[in-house]
């Protein structure tokens, strides 16, 4: 069992429509308006809401993408050897992480980084059991380096890491409010879903994850609800089950 101020927040979870939580963070997110790979006040400012969400005594476990410092197929499409770009793309999410990690124990919340890639020095090694019980004593884990392989990417990393923990939900927080038929910024008349099948996503071709961790959503019945992480409070409501963006489901 948590102790300490953790405690509480695990014995209050009345209310909660996710106990158990896969939240996957778009690097994108992170870069400021000068150009700066991360934005100390806008991370900040998800330690805060992840903070309020985690009070609420929601085990929350948090997979972030590289691409504010590099990814791995555009690394590739400038001439750099794939398997080489996806891993310096792993590197880039540890680099995330660890600013994560540093912005939510300043706010007092536990937090521990696990990576696929073994850095001793700076992260614990990636293993299921040590990560579920961190859960159960009411830390936050942010799973780093995807799955430690190249040629998948933190979407498929995001799916596994939330099987393997027995999470209930994924939650893709992104730039945008849901999915839609097409880009609304650059299609004025772009039609949001409410919600959308697995197989709709696949044979629609939608950009809500990668083809193969839809496909493992799939096989594992694991729901996804895409929503706009720039919008405060969003993830609060996402965990206490109010209707936001899109949710993608067995149907």
């Amino acid at each position: 069992m948590p102790d300490g101020p953790q405690a509480a927040a695990v014995s209050n979870r009345s209310g909660l429509r996710y106990h158990r939580v896969l939240l996957k963070l778009s690097g994108e997110t992170l870069v400021g308006k000068n150009g700066t790979a991360i934005d100390l006040d806008t991370l900040g400012n998800f330690a805060e809401e992840i903070k309020e969400v985690h009070a609420l005594g929601c085990e929350l476990a948090i997979v972030i993408g590289g691409g504010n410092i590099v990814r791995g197929l555009s690394a590739h499409e400038q001439g750099i050897d794939r398997a080489t770009g996806d891993y310096m793309g792993m590197l880039a999410t540890l680099i995330n992480s660890l600013a994560l990690q540093d912005s939510l124990e300043k706010l007092g919340v536990m937090t521990r980084v696990m990576t696929a890639i073994e850095m001793h020095q700076i992260a614990e090694p990636y293993i299921r059991r040590r990560a579920t019980r961190h859960l159960e004593k009411g830390r936050i884990v942010v799973f780093a380096a995807g799955t430690g392989n190249p040629y998948f990417t933190t979407d498929t990393a995001a799916g596994l890491r939330a099987m393997e923990i027995g999470a209930e939900v994924i939650f893709k927080a992104t730039k945008v409010d849901g999915v839609y038929d097409a880009d609304p910024q650059k299609h004025a008349d772009a039609r949001k879903y409410g919600e959308l099948t697995y197989i709709e996503v696949l044979n629609r071709g939608l950009k809500v994850m990668d083809s193969t961790a839809i496909s493992l959503c799939m096989d594992n019945r694991l729901p996804i609800l895409v929503f706009n992480l720039l919008e405060r409070g969003n993830i609060k409501k996402a965990v206490l089950g109010e209707k936001i963006g899109t949710l993608v489901h067995p149907g």
